[in-house]
């Protein structure tokens, strides 16, 4: 396979074991996909430093960790935090006093004298290490229960910024791959503040409970601590170890089931029935799942004779740490340079504190691959915050009667040429201008540039009032400039909700209001239709759910229109609108666009339907980016070789007979309903 290009230093000499672990291709993985099949994310450039985390590296990151998972839990309920460390020192104070309880319980147990005194005596020790131990389960709870109010705002509160910020980014930002990339990782990191706060928990209850067991035993012999690091180390080093190599067991094995869960998922797709069966892809799928589950369970005894042999190498070296601890403590013991009682107390720390040893460098381990995940978060954040739209601007012209562009160009990020070169065009009130032009020739970047969502590389975007008072672009208060505007793109979001959330989410940021739902949906030619579902208005638009229904292209086409009616916004910007619709229903589409249109409203109407172009007040005709004409379309087609003759003539001429003159209404210049106002 071709390996991901390292993002960093750290990545670009793997471990032996990480380029192990990427060899092993299936046949049947080449052919399919090339190779392994990876998401192209950037979370992915994190695989490599988390295959190389040291102990050393671990310990060195712990301080940041720790340091943001606090300063985000301040920020959010400082109350609950400061409830949650308390918790954990307090359980560290205990673990501590408890020890001492446990010496002191044992040391009169070995006291010389009869062994109902020896029990007598031993009674306050007994009832101390009993209230250590009730204290222990009052303060784990209660940082239970801190944790468990903390949590769920940490997480809210994370994710909120993040999508606030990134939803506020200017949309010329999100063409450029370097923005686009660090806003779609910090998507992975949004969960990740809650999962490391309740890692810090158990990670900051684990260390503080080894401290105190460590003071305790440095306070009654200063041989037992270097006992105790001597048995911890080989440990952790053994820990680290095997948490790396199930990481790297775990990341193989998601490669392998995520092109095993693709090929099948094709198997019981309706769409691709017909291939499965006719062409004999099931066979060819089935094959290759069977070649493809046998190397990934090549991979899976591979690794696990690999994880076997890194646990034997760490579980020896600390066998024999171990081995050599506990003579050290015999010959102490047995010379009379160490109590018995204090021996006995050094062996219930020393055996606690390597069990838990394990679980702190898991959980640190966690920690760490939580932390890479929301500093990405965090660092969306922030770009986005360098790319936002302006919150303020100056107000328009009220009312605002036209949009005019001056010389506009625009050019995308990374592309070769300007799709939009000195481009003047006027859109008035209680008008259609139509917008045509071969594919990729500019009409859809400039209803962009109309609605505020780019803003040109040069030249002028002006919203003109009724008294020639006008707000460039650039100066102006986008948010109104998005209210003013409704939008029907061509590849419009299909939300997977209710019909009557598709039509209301047209203006999300008012409640809904059903009258005016029905109403759109009525001159969207839809309402029928969805009032006739099993669920009607409460139907999911989309199958897979309870009361899902599955709509046709050109249903949701009439849904799509509904929502755009139902904004009820002056300036209505419609692509490509009627492109799945039945030739009855398209005519009604445009019909309810010129509607619109005598009701004061401007509509911008792209499309390849020249049929429509007809009757529009204006044509605009994009080449290459560049307004080549423009007029009504009677002056249009008396430019003899011009471009919109030519694709006129030629869409004509595949039916064999000349357009019909009265299907649509007139342009509105014609009619008494036109708004001089706007002229």
């Amino acid at each position: 396979m071709t390996p991901v290009e390292p993002d960093s230093d750290e990545t670009a000499n793997p471990p032996k074991d990480a380029a192990a672990a990427t060899t092993g291709i299936s046949d049947a993985e080449r052919e399919l996909y090339g190779g392994r099949l990876r998401y192209d994310q950037s979370y992915v450039r994190h695989e490599g430093p988390l295959t190389r985390l040291g102990f050393g590296h671990m310990a060195a990151a712990l301080p940041r960790m720790v340091g943001m998972v606090l300063r985000t839990g301040w920020e959010t309920d400082p109350r609950a935090l400061a409830g949650v460390v308390a918790a954990q020192l307090g359980q560290g104070v205990t673990a501590g006093w408890g020890l001492v309880a446990v010496n002191s319980v044992l040391t009169q147990l070995f006291a010389d004298g009869p062994t109902a005194d020896k029990l007598r005596e031993a009674l306050p020790s007994l009832a101390v290490l009993a209230v250590a131990a009730v204290a222990t389960a009052l303060l784990s709870a209660w940082s239970t229960a801190m944790s468990g109010r903390l949590e769920p705002q940490v997480e809210r509160v994370v994710s909120a910024r993040y999508y606030t910020a990134v939803t506020g980014v200017e949309v010329e930002a999100t063409e450029r791959p370097e923005v686009q990339r660090v806003l779609e990782a910090g998507k992975f990191g949004t969960d990740s503040a809650r999962s490391m706060l309740r890692l810090s928990v158990g990670v900051g209850n684990v260390v503080i409970g080894m401290a105190a067991a460590a003071v305790v035993l440095a306070s009654l012999h200063w041989a037992l601590l270097p006992m105790l690091l001597a048995i911890a180390l080989p440990k952790g080093w053994g820990a680290v170890r095997s948490a790396r190599r199930d990481y790297l067991s775990r990341l193989n094995w998601v490669d392998h089931r995520r092109a095993i869960a693709s090929l099948l998922a094709y198997l019981t797709r309706p769409h691709a029935a017909g291939e499965i069966r006719v062409h004999a892809a099931g066979t060819k799928l089935l094959s290759s799942y069977e070649e493809m589950s046998r190397q990934t369970e090549a991979e899976q005894r591979r690794l696990a004779r690999a994880q076997a042999s890194t646990d034997l190498v760490a579980g020896g070296f600390a066998g024999l740490a171990s081995l050599a601890c506990y003579g050290v403590l015999w010959w102490l013991l047995s010379t009379g340079g160490l109590p018995l009682a204090v021996g006995g107390t050094a062996v219930i720390a020393i055996r606690t504190s390597t069990a838990r040893l394990t679980s702190l460098v898991q959980q640190v381990n966690r920690l760490y691959e939580e932390l890479l995940f929301l500093t990405d978060t965090e660092d969306a954040i922030k770009v986005a915050g360098e790319n936002a739209i302006p919150a303020s601007g100056r107000p328009l012209p009220s009312p605002v009667l036209e949009v005019r562009t001056e010389g506009v160009s625009f050019t995308y990020p990374g592309a070769d040429g300007p799709s939009l070169k000195g481009v003047s065009v006027r859109v008035p009130r209680g008008k259609v201008t139509a917008l045509v032009g071969a594919n990729g020739s500019g009409k859809t970047t400039l209803t962009k540039v109309l609605a505020g969502l780019l803003l040109p590389s040069e030249g002028d975007v002006w919203w003109v009032g009724e008294a020639g008072d006008r707000v460039e672009l650039r100066e102006a208060d986008r948010a109104q400039v998005f209210r003013t505007v409704g939008l029907l793109a061509q590849d419009f979001p299909r939300w997977e909700m209710t019909a009557a959330a598709n039509v209301a989410i047209g203006a999300g940021d008012r409640p809904r209001d059903m009258d005016r739902v029905r109403k759109a949906a009525e001159e969207a030619g839809v309402l029928d239709l969805i009032e006739g579902l099993p669920h009607g208005w409460d139907s999911i638009v989309f199958k897979g759910y309870e009361r899902g229904v599955q709509l046709s292209g050109g249903q949701w086409q009439r849904l799509g229109s509904a929502r755009t009616r139902y904004r009820q916004a002056p300036f209505l910007l419609v692509d490509e609108p009627t492109s799945a619709l039945d030739p009855h229903a398209e005519i009604d589409s445009f019909r309810g666009l010129w509607s619109l249109a005598e009701e004061g409203h401007a509509v911008v109407l792209v499309t390849h339907r020249l049929a429509a172009t007809m009757r529009a007040d204006h044509i605009y005709v994009l080449d290459q980016g560049r307004v080549v004409e423009d007029g009504t379309h009677d002056e249009l087609m008396t430019h003899t070789g011009g471009l919109y003759q030519g694709m006129f003539t030629a869409q004509a001429a595949q039916y064999g007979l000349a357009p019909t003159t009265d299907t649509l209404p007139g342009p509105r210049s014609m009619q008494p309903s036109d708004h001089k106002t706007a002229s």
